[in-house]
């Protein structure tokens, strides 16, 4: 069984899933996105430019993906707590975008509660990936007022949306989804999470305040090329339902080790369930 405390954002387990994740983000939110960014203005009649806010940055996936697609030129500021994880993700970005034009990357070590309004002035698109399901209400509430407070667009990938299909199918499959889904909503340090409850939370948020918001979806669907990916998600999967719910083992563990067993015969395939989320407040006074 695997230690449910074990950061999921290591970098080890961020390069593994980077291309699940690539695979699964919703390209239609790209139109609307790009559509929103031309038409912005350029900041005090300077030049052109987008400047793009990753938050939780991780190894810099998101910048990764996301720099090729927009036009430049770009600016991307990488935020994260974690200076390792900050030295891949500046070292590997983009230096393209998909008009040529350059992108440059700077580095910010910090909180998400740290940025207000007055924070991202000047700011073009916050985005971030895997992190709303981290987020308590209040930090949803506080990342919606600054977004819309500044008029920033935010594009908000991979929240986990508390589904998962297993095949074959398994008669402990629902019981560990259920307790998963339960640790994905812990008090944690005295923060109480909000787990695959978090795209709901965060759509009305935005929305109170006046903001568009799409929705599309954004699942795994893996299958035996990604057997190294599987396994580990397994492992982390049943650890942190084993943690919630301790009365499931020995049963928890009999099932991971005929699920890794399938994993390695290249015989199971996994559906991962997430939602991305893409908010456009309405441009401030004076912009388009």
């Amino acid at each position: 069984m695997s230690d449910p405390g074990r950061p999921r954002f290591a970098p080890d387990w961020l390069e593994l899933r980077e291309r699940a994740d690539a695979s699964a983000r919703a390209p239609e939110l790209l139109r609307p996105l790009r559509e929103r960014l031309v038409a912005q203005p350029a900041p005090d009649g300077g030049p052109r430019g987008l400047v793009i806010r990753d938050l939780g940055c991780g190894t810099g996936s998101m910048g990764r993906w996301l720099a090729v697609r927009l036009p430049g030129p770009q600016h991307w500021i990488l935020h994260d707590h974690d200076p390792l994880l900050l030295t891949h993700a500046g070292a590997r970005m983009p230096v393209t975008a998909a008009d040529g034009t350059p992108v440059r990357a700077t580095t910010a070590r910090g909180d998400l509660a740290d940025l207000g309004a007055d924070d991202l002035a000047g700011t073009s698109l916050v985005t971030a990936s895997a992190l709303l399901d981290l987020l308590t209400r209040d930090e949803i509430e506080e990342l919606a007022e600054a977004c819309v407070g500044a008029g920033c667009p935010a594009l908000l990938a991979l929240s986990v949306a508390g589904r998962v299909e297993l095949s074959p199918s398994d008669p402990l499959d629902d019981a560990l989804a259920e307790a998963f889904n339960d640790h994905q909503r812990r008090t944690d340090q005295g923060r109480a999470l909000l787990g695959p409850d978090a795209i709901a939370a965060a759509v009305e948020a935005f929305e109170r305040r006046g903001a568009t918001v799409l929705v599309r979806s954004s699942p795994w669907r893996l299958g035996s090329v990604e057997s190294a990916l599987i396994s580990e998600w397994l492992r982390s999967w049943v650890g942190a339902a084993h943690a919630q719910r301790p009365e499931l083992a020995p049963e928890a563990v009999a099932y991971l080790r005929r699920r890794l067993e399938e994993c390695a015969a290249g015989e199971l395939n996994v559906e991962v369930h997430h939602t991305d989320l893409l908010a456009l407040p309405r441009p401030l006074s004076g912009s388009v």
